[in-house]
């Protein structure tokens, strides 16, 4: 039953988004798309709810219950960003919006945006590991809690796997941009063909 509440609450958050920037754009109505877009966050409740009562009614944790409590985390983190890139990504193309930032980022520029984007999946990080550690308090039992605790470990692995491989990774061997053809070669002295 879980799974298929996850499945649902990422097509609400996906809907609720379409519609509120729709209403926002194309029918000019700022405050009702406003108010959709705040209902946004509403899903995760709806699923915070579900995942407690749950939890709360004696049975054992599930893998189901660890993957809401990340949904739940990484939520929190990253979907203030995807509502903003949406945003506007929709205003530019049906209200004569700015471009979005498209640039490629290379050298300290990249390493400074991945070290940001490794600390908003580490905010993620620390709301489900919340989570978990909330539903072990609830159910009472560590041994009925054993799957909510694997997860703590596996999200901890992925933090890390992605601390070492791209933020670490970018600021020790930073990304150059790539030559253009027809500019000279710096190391060689001769034009690129």
């Amino acid at each position: 039953m879980l799974v298929g509440l996850i499945v649902a609450c990422e097509v609400a958050f996906w809907v609720l988004l379409g519609a509120g920037l729709a209403v926002r754009y194309l029918l000019r109505r700022r405050r009702l798309g406003g108010l959709l877009l705040l209902a946004v966050p509403l899903v995760d409740l709806v699923l915070l709810v579900a995942g407690v009562a749950d939890l709360r009614g004696g049975g054992r944790a599930e893998f189901t219950h660890g993957l809401a409590a990340a949904y739940l985390g990484f939520s929190v983190a990253f979907g203030h960003d995807m509502v903003r890139w949406a945003d506007v990504r929709f205003a530019h193309r049906y209200a004569g919006g700015p471009p979005p930032d498209r640039r490629k980022r290379y050298g300290r520029e990249r390493a400074r945006y991945e070290w940001r984007a490794w600390g908003q999946g580490m905010i993620g990080w620390a709301v489900a590991c919340g989570l978990l550690l909330a539903g072990v308090v609830v159910i009472g039992d560590l041994d009925r809690a054993a799957a909510l605790l694997a997860w703590a470990g596996r999200l901890t692995f992925v933090m890390v796997v992605w601390l070492v491989f791209w933020p670490v990774a970018c600021t020790v061997f930073p990304t150059r941009p790539p030559r253009r053809a027809g500019k000279d070669d710096s190391l060689t002295g001769r034009a690129a063909r």
